[in-house]
């Protein structure tokens, strides 16, 4: 039994898959999600998004956003998603940098600006993660779908 995912940006339709399990970043903690979950509306923190599909996991960097679960659909709709295949570390790594750099020089006085500052650093921050794992390997989650 598989549960439809989709990861949608104001960009652009990220992802729209059968998958068997969905793995997220919420506010209070991480959530497994399965088919038949009951439905939920939970706000998401800037993490990783790890699925499995068929025994393979694919993970997703995310900068926040809302997730509407239901029991056979998951939406995600993040202020930014990149799948770990599409991040270039370096790239990445570079902004995080000067994002860094930005920060330390001085903190801009208007909030506003302070948190879009400290938002990209986030998700630069990230972005570089997620991209060293995949390229390094890393653990991988208990597969949850073959539990009764």
């Amino acid at each position: 039994m598989a549960i439809e995912l989709e990861i949608v940006t104001q960009e652009r339709k990220v992802y729209n898959e059968q998958v068997d399990t969905v793995n997220l970043p919420g506010i209070m903690g991480r959530m497994g999600i399965l088919p038949n979950h009951a439905p939920l509306l939970t706000v998401l923190d800037f993490g990783e998004v790890i699925i499995r599909r068929n025994g393979v996991e694919e993970y997703f960097a995310i900068g926040g956003g809302i997730a509407e679960i239901n029991p056979d659909k998951v939406i995600i709709l993040a202020d930014s998603a990149d799948h770990a295949e599409e991040i270039d570390e370096q790239k990445a790594e570079e902004a995080r940098q000067a994002a860094a750099k930005a920060m330390e020089e001085g903190v801009p006085e208007d909030p506003e600006a302070y948190r879009m500052l400290e938002a990209q650093l986030r998700r630069e921050q990230l972005r570089v993660d997620i991209s060293r794992k995949r390229r390094t390997g890393r653990p991988s989650v208990p597969d949850l779908s073959s539990r009764n």
